[in-house]
């Protein structure tokens, strides 16, 4: 391992929680393609797949930064363990009602309810933000590792769901997808040295997280980035079918987690300098170039080829994304803040889905991968707009505002 991710990794308990976020975060890439491909499988109705596969990321969206505010308010063991048994209860009768050709609402019930499944990426990263406070090259190294963690989760994520449930039977992608969450939560909420400190006075003042304006434009864009994640899983799929090979979409998205998982590994090993709002603004502009190969393609190695190129741009994105959240939210808000980002891409995720299976279904596979194209025009063009508001004067850990002047770069420090 390099030197900067070796040095994280002296401080006691991030071994463990890092371990333990991992198998947590299994079903961010499990559980909605596991949805769709056990539904594809069952009924053939690939519209009825992605709307519910859109249903489970808009219920995350509008539960999951309750939970990380309930998760700062009373601490993550107390928050996570509740939420979690609700969520596979849910996916529980989610199995059963499909297994037995129940009628197509209590799909969507059970899959709405399903959507407390809690941010784990956002609990280990008010971890690292909690330990490594005031260093903000050590916690540059930390973002970027808990990206290469995301990538590798879309790697193995769908491979795995995707070839149980085609290989083994239909359920057996969000089965396991519900043992991995059990396991990763409960064991990550078991380490209580590294669990931050919970705020309950700070968090009856000041309202939400999301009244921040920096992080109102990292919303934003996330909803149309997370349309470019969900419609591009969903058309890969139903392209991979097309040809007569659909057990191969899963390594086909893999490439495309591959490729933003070794951006994300050269990206820790760097210390990057000036302003991170103009790194983001080019990171989520060519995430959007790079859905124009897609448009061409006419079989699958040329989709993997254009998908692993596409996914250079993912993880120096998200690792800017995270260091401008850090220094644009309260410190006693931070988990919250963190899963308003991922809610804008759980939103997109439904989004881009829901238009995506429908495209499909009316003109084929090919035809669908003009929607993550319309999506990466979307998220350039807010990025563009709400790029003032990242330079503004940013929060401090009490709530009040200071003014930065100097260099920059220190935008990008946390402050204490």
């Amino acid at each position: 391992m390099s030197s900067p991710y070796r040095a994280i990794f002296a401080t006691p308990g991030t071994v463990g929680f890092s371990a333990a976020g991992f198998l947590g975060r299994m079903p961010l890439s499990m559980l909605g393609i596991g949805i769709m491909t056990m539904v594809s499988e069952l009924t053939g109705r690939y519209g009825l797949a992605g709307t519910l596969t859109a249903t489970l990321a808009l219920s995350a969206a509008v539960l999951g930064p309750q939970v990380s505010r309930l998760v700062d308010r009373h601490g993550q063991r107390k928050v996570l363990r509740p939420a979690t048994l609700i969520s596979l209860a849910a996916v529980t009768g989610l199995l059963i009602c499909a297994q037995q050709g129940a009628p197509d609402w209590t799909l969507f019930a059970f899959t709405a309810v399903a959507g407390c499944v809690p941010s784990v990426g956002a609990m280990t990263r008010a971890r690292w933000a909690s330990l490594l406070q005031g260093s903000r090259r050590e916690l540059h190294t930390a973002y970027s590792f808990e990206s290469i963690v995301d990538e590798v989760c879309f790697i193995f994520g769908p491979i795995v769901s995707i070839g149980l449930s085609t290989l083994w039977f239909p359920e057996a992608g969000p089965l396991f997808a519900a043992g991995f969450m059990l396991v990763g939560v409960w064991w990550l909420t078991a380490q209580r040295a590294t669990e931050p400190r919970p705020h309950p006075a700070e968090q009856h003042t000041g309202g939400s997280a999301l009244r921040s304006p920096g992080l109102q434009v990292l919303v934003a864009a996330f909803v149309a980035t997370g349309a470019i994640f969900g419609a591009v899983d969903v058309v890969t799929v139903a392209f991979a079918e097309e040809t007569a090979h659909k057990s191969a979409a899963s390594w086909v998205l893999a490439v495309y987690a591959l490729g933003s998982c070794l951006a994300g590994a050269v990206f820790g090993l760097l210390n990057p300098k000036g302003e991170p709002g103009r790194r983001w603004v080019l990171g989520v502009c060519a995430m959007a170039v790079s859905m124009i190969p897609l448009q061409l393609a006419g079989s699958l190695p040329f989709l993997a080829v254009a998908l692993i190129v596409a996914g250079l741009a993912i993880a120096p994105t998200m690792v800017t994304t995270m260091a401008l959240v850090e220094a644009h939210v309260p410190r006693s808000k931070l988990t919250e803040g963190m899963s308003w980002t991922s809610t804008g891409l759980a939103v997109g995720v439904a989004l881009g889905s829901a238009a995506a299976g429908w495209v499909v279904d009316a003109q084929g596979a090919a035809a669908g991968y003009a929607v993550p194209g319309v999506a990466g025009v979307l998220a350039a063009v807010v990025a563009f707009l709400g790029y003032r508001r990242l330079r503004r004067p940013v929060p401090t850990r009490e709530g009040q505002r200071e003014q930065r002047d100097g260099d920059p770069a220190e935008r990008e420090q946390p402050v204490a």
